[in-house]
């Protein structure tokens, strides 16, 4: 046993921890019951119709939801700080999965692209959705470790161009644009927050911007994306349909909705992905205006008290991996929200916690179980949009050695 380890066995100190950002969980579980019902009312007619069985999309949902909020209660009682010991070999395994999916017999395909991996009898998963959380611990460990050297090209820039690269070429090659550019900018925030050289960080933006503009023109299907965006009336049957029906979806909620399994869209059946990339316009085709501004704003909650833990995180490694779990969701659920209001190209990537999908919805939330480890031990550093440090505390005092513990190191007399 250690000096230390002794020192911490007669005192009894431990680490200062409270209760955790209970707005988060309670925006997290939230979504996810709105999602849960949303899944079923976007999918029973269909799933009836196909397969004689209404649950057939909703039954696994519910599943994945309650196995996700497993994850989160294990992942919130656990030091984050593990993660730090584990952040190569989770990099490592998810570079693995990446490309075993674009290799013949592991990766299936689905609408030309090969985005989900079947290893033996376990159930496909979709490896670009533990890539995310990976790299997003494995980069907040290496921007903790580096420190100031990040705003150093050949120190910082580099070597944070060989860590993101493989990720981002990797879901880029499946090809998987939404997910690679929501990669991409929860990596660029990231450094961003650990304190970047801007000019580096600017030209490495446009970089990628390029990048994405080459890979799109290359590709048919995502110019015939980007013309639909443009003007989706001019192929209504054909690439603009996807974006004319949630539009449509959207109009006919109004302000107060249709009602819950009142969707004109008949469960689905006109609406394309409902259960997935499009669910948002059926919450706002059902609850209208209000269920969707209701949506929106239990994200932005996220978002908020995200920031405000990665603010009040108490070491660098929190702070940078609080603020890339909030990022990542955040930028995921704007990028979704702006597909169905026809303000970004179709990009067909989920809306966290709500969109049908168990790999999207475990990963989401374990990531949000790390975030509320981290906010267990925010302390308060005198902002106004501080975190305070004594939820669930009367007191709210430090948890201080006692007066009859021993001192943590013997004094200069006793020594003498």
């Amino acid at each position: 046993m250690t000096a230390i380890a002794r020192v911490k066995q007669k005192t009894g100190l431990r680490r200062e921890r409270h209760q955790p950002e209970y707005s988060i969980l309670v925006a997290v579980v939230a979504l996810a019951a709105i999602g849960i019902l949303m899944v079923y009312s976007s999918s029973a007619m269909k799933a009836y119709i196909r397969y004689d069985d209404p649950f057939k999309t909703v039954g696994p949902q519910l599943v994945w939801a309650l196995l996700g909020i497993v994850a989160m209660v294990v992942m919130s009682r656990i030091d984050y700080r593990y993660l730090r010991l584990a952040s190569v070999p989770i990099y490592s395994v998810a570079v693995l999965l990446l490309v075993l999916v674009l290799l013949p017999g592991f990766g299936i395909r689905v609408g030309g692209s090969a985005r989900w991996l079947q290893i033996g009898p376990l159930p496909a998963i979709h490896p670009a959705e533990f890539a995310k959380l990976a790299l997003v611990i494995y980069l907040a460990h290496w921007f903790a470790r580096r420190g100031t050297g990040l705003r150093s090209f050949w120190r910082g820039t580099v070597p944070f161009l060989v860590i993101f690269a493989p990720v981002f070429l990797l879901v880029l090659k499946e090809p998987d644009l939404g997910t690679s550019t929501v990669i991409g900018l929860t990596a660029f925030t990231m450094f961003f927050a650990a304190g970047a050289n801007l000019l580096h960080l600017g030209v490495m933006a446009l970089g990628g911007l390029s990048l994405v503009v080459f890979v799109v023109s290359r590709t048919p299907y995502q110019l015939e994306r980007i013309r639909a965006f443009i003007d989706p009336w001019s192929d209504p049957q054909g690439s603009g349909f996807h974006t004319i029906q949630g539009l449509l979806a959207l109009g006919l909620g109004g302000i107060f909705g249709a009602g819950l399994g009142e969707s004109r869209s008949a469960g689905g059946l006109f609406l394309p992905n409902a259960s997935n990339d499009f669910i948002f316009a059926i919450i706002g085709e059902e609850f209208g205006l209000i269920g969707a501004g209701l949506v929106v704003l239990l994200f932005l909650v996220i978002g908020y008290q995200g920031v405000r833990t990665a603010l009040s995180a108490p070491d660098t490694f929190g702070g940078l991996l609080a603020a890339g779990i909030t990022a990542w969701i955040c930028i995921q659920a704007f990028i979704n929200v702006g597909v169905v209001v026809s303000l970004l190209p179709i990009t067909g990537i989920t809306l966290p916690f709500i969109s049908a999908g168990g790999s999207s919805l475990i990963i989401s939330f374990a990531a949000v179980g790390i975030l509320l480890s981290i906010s267990r031990e925010t302390v308060e550093r005198g902002t106004w949009n501080d975190a305070p440090a004594d939820r669930g505390r009367g007191h709210g005092r430090a948890r201080l050695p006692g007066p009859r513990r021993r001192p943590i190191a013997p004094r200069a007399a006793e020594r003498a």
